[in-house]
């Protein structure tokens, strides 16, 4: 009796002890480079691959893009979920095949998704059977037009489709810089230079007050401190600078890139005319005004400001 007393005594122990073990394997927050090759299950229509030859295989102009293993994050939502679900815990070297159901892929096939428009709001060059159109804001596939009226499938067009997903992971990234060049690459589909810095840079802070009197008319105080920045500096080139994602929603961006990488703030340096003077534009941690930039380069906006009105008299 007292035997099986102590087995129920130890065996909640045990079980406590299990649960205090660390997980082994990637987890959410792991940045790890992806090898994979998706296709519909019922036809094997290619959906997305990263190996060249597959993409080549299937009449893929391969001349377009950069092909290779895709930098992800782990947890951020940049695969499918049943797929990432499938990722943790395993390791370098590991593969799996995942199949990920239709609702959970592309969605279910919606018959109220086809609906008739006019045809006047679709451009005339696109009046055909097949075309793709943009119709207050959706994008839709023409099926038919007769007459005055077309009719538009708003589904996605493998809307449906349950795919099969084919993975290796070939490696983790825990360079800092290659992290970012890798998320920045995701999200923008651009090749960037990258460089960290820790910086000395002086700050105006609040001074805490011990005066136990409220003063509701006084001017708060600030002094003047020097803090460590951790700095994330991204090369600007013609290709950020007329990305539509970047342009669109670069704060949005750098406010992940802040999350994910664990730094302060994040300075664009753009060079002109191959002098060496960078015009830097700050995100993330703060925006970088014109004020700020011209009393960094020593120059004062009033002086300027002056002699510009001068001049146009």
């Amino acid at each position: 009796m007292s035997n099986d007393s102590e087995a129920e005594e130890t065996e909640p122990e045990a079980e406590d002890a299990a649960d205090e073990e660390p997980e082994s394997g990637f987890q959410s927050g792991d940045v790890v480079k992806l090898a994979y090759t998706a296709r519909t299950v019922d036809e094997g229509q290619l959906v997305d691959t990263t190996d060249e030859e597959v993409a080549a295989d299937e009449g893929i102009d391969t001349d377009q893009q950069e092909w290779g293993p895709r930098t992800i994050v782990l947890g951020e939502g940049h695969i499918f979920p049943d797929v990432e679900q499938d990722i943790f815990g395993k390791e370098v070297g590991d593969a799996g095949t995942v199949t990920v159901a239709a609702e959970d892929a592309f969605g279910e096939y919606d018959e109220e998704q086809v609906r008739t428009v006019t045809k006047d709001k679709i451009a005339e060059d696109d009046r055909y059977p097949g075309a793709q159109v943009q119709i207050d804001g959706e994008q839709g596939r023409l099926e038919t037009i007769i007459g005055g009226r077309a009719r538009v499938d708003f589904n996605h067009p493998l809307a449906g489709e349950a795919v099969e997903y084919e993975y290796e992971v070939v490696a983790e990234v825990t360079d800092r810089e290659e992290k970012a060049q890798g998320i920045l690459s995701l999200m923008l589909d651009v090749e960037l230079d990258v460089w960290f810095e820790q910086e000395t840079v002086e700050e105006e802070q609040l001074v805490e007050s011990d005066d136990d009197e409220d003063d509701e008319e006084g001017e708060p105080e600030y002094e003047t401190v020097e803090v460590e920045k951790d700095t994330l500096y991204i090369e600007a080139t013609p290709q950020l600078s007329m990305n539509q994602q970047w342009m669109m929603g670069k704060q949005q961006i750098a406010q992940q890139l802040t999350q994910l990488l664990g730094v302060d703030r994040i300075i664009v340096q753009e060079e002109i005319g191959g002098g060496g003077m960078g015009m830097p534009g700050m995100m993330g941690g703060g925006l970088g005004g014109l004020e700020e930039q011209l009393e960094d380069a020593d120059v004062d906006a009033e002086e300027i400001a002056e002699e510009l009105e001068n001049a146009g008299e």
